[in-house]
């Protein structure tokens, strides 16, 4: 079983290799049009299997559409990786969106709503307190 400093370093060697044929060697509209991000990589223990998680400032429908269109084009992506590194077997890759930085945006948002209302409410008091 590998150890955890080798899974780390395949995995930055992966998520940099494949954010360079994402923006240079694929030839899809879609994303050279879209801003698009890897965030995370899963990578098996067996270095055999590998999660991509995608970011993207496009909307939540096109980005669904960009890991279609990722997850169609995997084969060629993982043809260009066996040119690239020099690994005994390249792992499966499957795309996947990353939804944990929306979540966080809508968590911030949320907050941020809270704080204001909160200070208008105590405004509010305050108003009537100097009124009285």
């Amino acid at each position: 079983m590998p150890n955890n400093y080798r899974l780390a370093k395949v995995s930055s060697l992966l998520k940099k290799e494949i954010t360079l044929i994402l923006h240079n060697d694929l030839e899809n509209d879609l994303i050279r049009d879209h801003f698009v991000n890897i965030s995370k990589i899963d990578l098996s223990g067996d270095l055999q299997h590998c999660k991509i998680y995608i970011t993207s400032t496009a909307q939540e429908k096109v980005r669904k559409e960009i890991v279609l269109n990722l997850n169609t084009a995997k084969s060629s992506i993982r043809h260009s990786l066996g040119k690239r590194i020099e690994m005994r077997r390249v792992p499966e890759i499957i795309f996947k969106e990353d939804v944990v930085l929306d979540k966080g945006l809508s968590v911030l948002k949320l907050l941020d709503e809270l704080k204001n209302k909160n200070k208008n409410q105590n405004y509010n008091v305050e108003d009537k307190d100097a009124k009285i």
